[in-house]
């Protein structure tokens, strides 16, 4: 055999043999930088950090989910301390840490599937059927290099060990959140969630080496995110780079996951920053310490008023317009909740009655005002079935908004109903929609409806018979 190839073969037979070693116990890799390394006094400062916790804002029966931030104890431990205090001593079977890949490129996310973490406190091991769970419903495995030297995961293990002991643990990293890996990951989560007493921890820290008044100015924003749910406005934030959070994905995965079985709640516990500590002002790193609590589903059902209705179809009608005339995007703000919410949005543009485009968002991308604002220009400049508009045809433009509910998959083509659901068809990567308005305009039966659905997607209009994917919503639709 030739000696290079000989080499190269046994660098890989090593490198595969170290990571099956790292798979089954990760030895502490920050002992004595993050945290402490000796055991007794890891063990007393940790403990110290949970007695110092006074007067917790709430009393809380059962957390879901709970925003720790991940930097060295001296500098966020306190804060820390706040989320664990809250469910010390609860009968948790396996808390699912959900970290951030700092240092290694990931694509997607690396769940560790076996063994253990192992601190100066001792191993904590791994809920390997919890793990594998995990793993076969979001289709990501193991990738030990993410692992080797990450903190963002290992800082909360010796919390979790004091805290909660006899505690599983499922240690995730994600790398960069695009929308594909955080809804995936949230799949993943959503499969094991309501099966045992699961705990999932998302480790974040908020902005970075800001001052602290822009630092502050932007983590006020981040958590009023956090609080009103924004799951995906998070997610595109994280996913621009913009400075909000280093952990956002992991969670916009862990409030989506939560929106699947209930509506979510947040109770922040408590905010600092590192020039607490420090005393500097210049750059400073925000932590948040947050519990997420869960409603049973259904959740409320969502509406609009009939002000809220005329708002949204104004703003439609302004943005189109200034667009159209000024190239411009309209500058607007709202505190109302409701528009506040992120929904999915379509705009359809109609001239005499005749469709003029129509565009729009099947998930939600941002606050539902926000939505409108780009559907409206969208339908009106980058429909590539028509010309964009023209300032001359504004007059003659009727505008018509569906605001869509959450997606649900049917197995049951029956259970489709004309009039009332809209429908995504999915296979092969291919998708289209279909609002509920259209097969009532054109007369279809369902079965039309279904065919139709399937042209849409660019499909045979019989494959909802062979295996794509049927998906039904409703819709709010006005004027």
């Amino acid at each position: 055999m030739n000696r290079k190839i000989l080499i190269c073969l046994l660098i890989a037979v090593g490198s595969a043999a170290g990571a099956a070693r790292v798979q089954d116990v990760r030895a502490p890799v920050w002992a004595g930088s993050f945290y402490d390394n000796d055991k007794a006094r890891l063990s007393a400062q940790v403990d110290a950090y949970l007695e110092n916790v006074k007067d917790l804002p709430i009393t809380i029966d059962k957390v879901h989910a709970l925003i720790i931030p991940h930097a060295g104890y001296v500098y966020s431990g306190q804060t820390a301390a706040y989320a664990y205090r809250l469910v010390r001593g609860k009968p948790y079977e396996t808390v699912i840490i959900i970290g951030v890949s700092h240092r290694y490129p990931l694509d997607g996310c690396s769940i560790y599937l076996k063994g253990g973490f192992a601190t100066p406190l001792g191993v904590a091991q791994v809920d390997e059927e919890v793990a594998a769970r995990i793993a076969k419903a979001s289709g990501f495995s193991y990738v030990p290099q993410a692992h080797a030297e990450e903190h963002s995961v290992e800082v909360q293990v010796p919390f979790i060990q004091r805290a909660l002991p006899g505690a599983k643990i499922v240690p995730i990293l994600m790398g960069y959140p695009n929308r594909r890996h955080v809804n995936a990951l949230a799949e993943g989560l959503a499969a094991v969630g309501s099966d045992k007493k699961v705990l999932i921890v998302a480790s974040t820290d908020l902005s970075h080496y800001l001052s602290k008044k822009d630092a502050n100015k932007a983590d006020a924003e981040t958590i009023s995110l956090i609080r009103n749910i924004n799951a995906n406005t998070l997610l595109n934030k994280c996913a621009k780079g913009e400075n909000i959070m280093c952990g956002g994905g992991g969670v916009a995965a862990t409030l989506i996951a939560l929106k699947k079985t209930g509506e979510p709640e947040i109770k922040v516990l408590r905010y600092s920053d590192s020039s607490d500590v420090s005393g500097d002002e210049a750059r400073v790193v925000g932590y948040l310490a947050a519990a997420v609590t869960l409603k049973p589903g259904p959740g409320k059902v969502f509406s609009l008023s009939s002000a809220e209705k005329k708002e949204l179809l104004d703003l439609a009608r302004e943005a189109v317009r200034k667009f159209v005339s000024e190239k411009k995007v309209i500058d607007y703000q709202t505190r109302d909740p409701n528009l506040l919410a992120e929904r999915g949005v379509f705009v359809t543009l109609k001239k005499k009655g005749e469709l003029r485009g129509c565009i729009g968002f099947i998930e939600p991308v941002a606050a539902l005002y926000e939505t409108v604002i780009h559907s409206a220009i969208y339908a009106a400049s980058e429909d590539p079935r028509f010309p964009p508009v023209k300032s001359e045809e504004l007059k003659d433009l009727d505008i018509e908004v569906s605001v869509l509910s959450p997606l649900t998959r049917v197995e049951d083509p029956g259970l489709v109903q004309v009039g009332k659901h809209g429908l995504v068809m999915e296979m092969g990567g291919q998708r289209g929609l279909l609002l509920p308005q259209v097969a009532v305009e054109n007369g279809w039966s369902r079965e039309t409806f279904l065919n139709q659905a399937c042209v849409k997607a660019g499909l045979a209009p019989d494959a909802w018979k062979k295996g794509a994917e049927i998906s039904i919503f409703e819709a709010i639709i006005f004027p």
